[in-house]
């Protein structure tokens, strides 16, 4: 029997990929199911909303210190005996937070929880690679990637949904059964694989050394990194020294963590896995993938609620046909490959070729567009990323061998969650700095002198002095309303700003798939020995 037969589980892998794409969609979900319920949160705990804004915060801290450090944690613990307690420690912090009294209790178990869901995705993401024998692993990275684009893409809509019917503390209790079902059917499907029984009787029968430095550097650098892109825009980014020393303390850090896990024979991070070409040009186009998906998930509510007048959950709704064609294609993707019908680097152009277009119209819509357009343009994007997330995985793991697949997890899923963070903080700091020079622009192009801007303060004023308004109340309200007109040509303009980088950004990185190093994706033929 060959070595990759022996690491095919003895039940049905289709089960084992349910339970723990269940768990791994509960942990995604958390990631924005509460960003629209913190105004409520804020008056349920008795706290200012830039208080509350640190539920989301600590939750990604925790969330990014513990993501590259899974892979290790799962050899330390043996990989299910880690994902169980993922699982059990998640549903737990979760009840916590429902029925938390107070914000310091919220924060604390939401670290808690960040603590356990930084562990399931990647974890869940080795148990589906290992679980599938490689001819049928499309199939595989096509369930994952139904779970990670859906999940983030449904929390507001759901967050709102449940917080204007019932109360803000169910966004936080659904998980409990969810987390139950979970946990009951992982612990009866998920078996370790050899090489993990080995090890870990390695570990128990041998000398266990821990490496203190590294996990000091990683949480170190992890944490300064998730604070500074998430609290910069609010602070402020370099006019703040708290975020600039944050920043610095992160750039350092990484720099130090790397060179520290290079010189260890068992590193927490396989920075080593980096040297394969096609593994580290995944690693790139899933960081371009998060910057461009997650901004723009931010970017699409943020213009329809401040200048459409969309409520949240109508906002969160122009995001659903996105998710629902990406789950639809993956599928189609991954049977593609799996037939060697198309190959991964044909679909990754087809991808980024459409990723960027969707982009680029984007940033042609006006203060006229419709939902029926942004609707549209958000099926167009999940469109081209249905075509990109199965074959960048295959793409990934092409040349590792299976016993590195679970180090190779944690990277690939460090660089899309920094891709997301980076795109969202990008995002929110591009377009405040692009609104204060095209208001600039804008104020300089309206003269006082302007015929035409007089010539519609005079109609404005003659309208509502017509309809009861006194003289100089007619005309102060005209004034503002063509104030209040200029401020959305601004605010629209700078978020169009925002489309283009990511356009660019995904154009730019096609250059890589010429880098590709060629190989055989495991298909029909692989299939039949």
């Amino acid at each position: 029997m060959s070595k990759a037969a022996e690491n095919l589980p003895s039940v049905n892998p289709w089960l084992i990929a349910f339970a723990v794409t269940l768990a791994a969609f509960m942990e995604t979900l958390d990631t924005s199911i509460a960003n629209v319920a913190l105004p409520y949160i804020a008056g349920g705990l008795g706290r200012s909303y830039d208080e509350v804004t640190w539920i989301l915060t600590t939750y990604l801290v925790a969330n990014a210190v513990v993501l590259p450090m899974s892979a290790w944690l799962s050899r330390v613990f043996g990989r299910k005996n880690y994902y169980l307690g993922c699982v059990a420690l998640f549903t737990v912090t979760s009840f916590f937070c429902g029925v938390a009294p107070s914000l310091g209790i919220m924060l604390s178990s939401r670290v808690l929880q960040g603590l356990a869901g930084g562990g399931m995705v990647p974890v869940a993401q080795a148990v589906l690679v290992d679980t599938f024998p490689p001819a049928k692993r499309a199939s595989a990275f096509a369930v994952y990637t139904a779970v990670i684009v859906t999940a983030p893409t449904i929390g507001p809509v759901l967050g709102g949904w449940i917080t204007d019917n019932y109360d803000w503390r169910w966004i936080f209790f659904i998980n409990i059964p969810i987390g139950l079902l979970a946990f009951f059917l992982c612990s009866r499907v998920l078996k370790d694989p050899p090489a993990f029984e080995a090890e870990r009787a390695a570990i128990r029968n041998g000398p266990f050394h821990v490496d203190g430095i590294g996990i000091a550097l990683i949480a170190i650098a992890s944490a300064s990194l998730e604070v500074a892109l998430d609290r910069g825009q609010i602070d402020d980014w370099f006019g703040s020294t708290f975020i600039s020393s944050l920043l610095a303390i992160a750039v350092i850090g990484w720099i130090a963590t790397v060179v520290w896990e290079l010189r260890l024979k068992d590193p927490i991070i396989e920075f080593r896995l980096l040297a394969s070409r096609n593994f580290a040009i995944a690693d790139a186009l899933l960081f371009v993938f998060g910057f461009g998906v997650f901004g723009s998930t931010v970017l699409i509510p943020q213009i329809l609620q401040s200048l459409y007048g969309y409520r949240a959950i109508d906002a969160g709704l122009v995001l659903g046909p996105g998710a629902f064609v990406i789950t639809l294609f993956a599928p189609v993707v991954a049977q593609l490959i799996q037939r060697q019908l198309v190959s991964p680097r044909t679909l990754l152009t087809i991808s980024l070729a459409i990723g960027g277009m969707t982009m680029w119209y984007y940033s042609t819509f006006t203060l006229a567009t419709d939902y029926t357009h942004y609707a549209l343009a958000r099926t167009y994007q999940g469109l081209g990323y249905g075509f990109f997330f199965v074959p960048v995985n295959v793409l990934a793991y092409s040349q590792l061998r299976p016993e590195q697949n679970n180090r190779a997890s944690s990277l690939t899923n460090l660089f899309r969650n920094w891709g997301g963070s980076v795109g969202i903080a990008f995002m929110n700091a591009i377009a405040e700095r692009r609104q204060q020079l095209h208001q600039t622009n804008l104020a300089s192009a309206l003269a006082s002198s302007s015929q035409q801007l007089n010539n519609r303060l005079t109609e404005l004023t003659n309208y509502l002095a017509s309809r009861g308004f006194t003289r100089p109340d007619a005309s102060a309200a005209a004034n503002g309303y063509l104030y209040q007109q200029l401020q959305n040509q601004v605010r629209l303009l700078s978020y169009m700003d925002c489309f283009r980088v990511i356009a660019w950004l995904t154009f730019g990185s096609a250059a890589l798939l010429l880098l590709i190093q060629r190989f055989k994706p495991a298909g029909k033929a692989a299939a039949g020995h």
